[in-house]
């Protein structure tokens, strides 16, 4: 399994940060697109040599065109090491954060995948770029703006997705599907793997014409002392994923779904210790993968059997030491 580490949002560290994750033997970083811009810290991890990808860009509120700009320059800035991972968000966060529009996401993000796979391949020159969709149409590309080939191909696309719609749109249309990190293995065999098997199907293809990209969040430590704590702060985005509507079909396959309301409400009245209370340890090793280095890589192994060449891991609310870091790297890298 090839193992991505998240990079330093923040221009000011996203250098140090990308070597300091080249240095316990990653093979790439992704960005997360939080509180900075999700291209900028790629363009600075760049010179690395590591691979680069968003995880995820926003589709809806933003332009093919401009997601095309960035992938072609990103895939050049890193001889060919970049992928593009778009994916929806949640409709209050588009509506009332990035003053956009939420219509029918899986369709809208589905399409613009489409969208930007047609630009790029029009700079390629694969094919004149006559785009008409439903949401976007991209029909014009004078000389003075096309960039012309990267010399490397075009950058993937990738599509972040949870529900059955969205996973099956991603199979159907995207160079890869992107695993929601809030998952277990009870949803992921018995929903996400049917949606991704239809889409293929829909779209001719199979595993090895895509990417299946694992994401998880780890709790990670060498002692049971380290262990208990990134326990304790991986309860916490638990509690915060757990409390939002549409993540509600990850707990109703664990049968944990009248949690959802609870935490739902605790949420907005900012009782965020009383929403970490309601997550037991039991939840936290049916969500993320719990232990030494090598108990994660082999519970990852077991969630994601055959399906997943790349995983992407999250240590949300609290910082491992490097040397487990880079032990868990080792671990993962050993998988059969």
């Amino acid at each position: 399994m090839k193992v991505h580490l998240q990079v330093e949002g923040s221009p000011l560290r996203a250098l140090d940060s990308a070597r300091a994750i080249a240095a316990v033997g990653a093979d790439g970083v992704f960005s997360f697109e939080g509180p900075h811009d999700v291209f900028v810290p790629l363009v600075l991890a760049a010179g690395t040599g590591l691979e680069l990808m968003t995880n995820v860009a926003i589709a809806g509120p933003r332009s093919p065109l401009h997601l095309a700009h960035a992938a072609h320059d990103l895939q050049m800035l890193s001889a060919g090491r970049f992928r593009l991972g778009l994916g929806s968000q949640i409709r209050v966060h588009i509506e009332k954060r990035y003053g956009g529009r939420w219509d029918r996401p899986a369709r809208r993000t589905g399409e613009s995948v489409a969208a930007v796979q047609a630009i790029l391949s029009a700079w390629e020159g694969k094919a004149p770029l006559d785009f008409r969709g439903e949401f976007f149409t991209h029909t014009l590309m004078p000389p003075t703006f096309d960039p012309g080939p990267t010399g490397y191909g075009a950058p993937p696309v990738l599509m972040g997705a949870l529900g059955p719609v969205m996973t099956r749109t991603a199979a159907e249309v995207a160079d890869g599907l992107l695993v929601m990190p809030f998952n277990t293995t009870a949803h992921f065999v018995h929903r996400t793997v049917p949606a991704l098997t239809r889409g293929l199907a829909n779209s001719g293809r199979d595993l090895t014409d895509f990417d299946v990209v694992a994401q998880a969040m780890v709790a990670v430590g060498r002692t049971a002392a380290e262990v208990a704590a990134a326990i304790d702060a991986v309860a916490r985005l638990i509690a915060f994923y757990a409390s939002t509507p549409a993540y509600r079909p990850v707990l109703e396959v664990e049968g944990w779904e009248d949690l959802q309301p609870r935490l739902n409400a605790l949420s907005k009245q900012g009782r965020y210790a009383e929403m970490r209370g309601l997550i037991t340890e039991p939840m936290v090793r049916a969500v993320a993968l719990v232990g030494s280095p090598a108990d994660c890589a082999v519970q990852a192994r077991e969630r994601f059997g055959d399906y997943a060449r790349d995983i992407c891991c999250y240590f949300p609310h609290y910082e491992p030491d490097p040397a487990a870091i880079a032990e868990l790297v080792h671990c993962l890298h050993a998988l059969p």
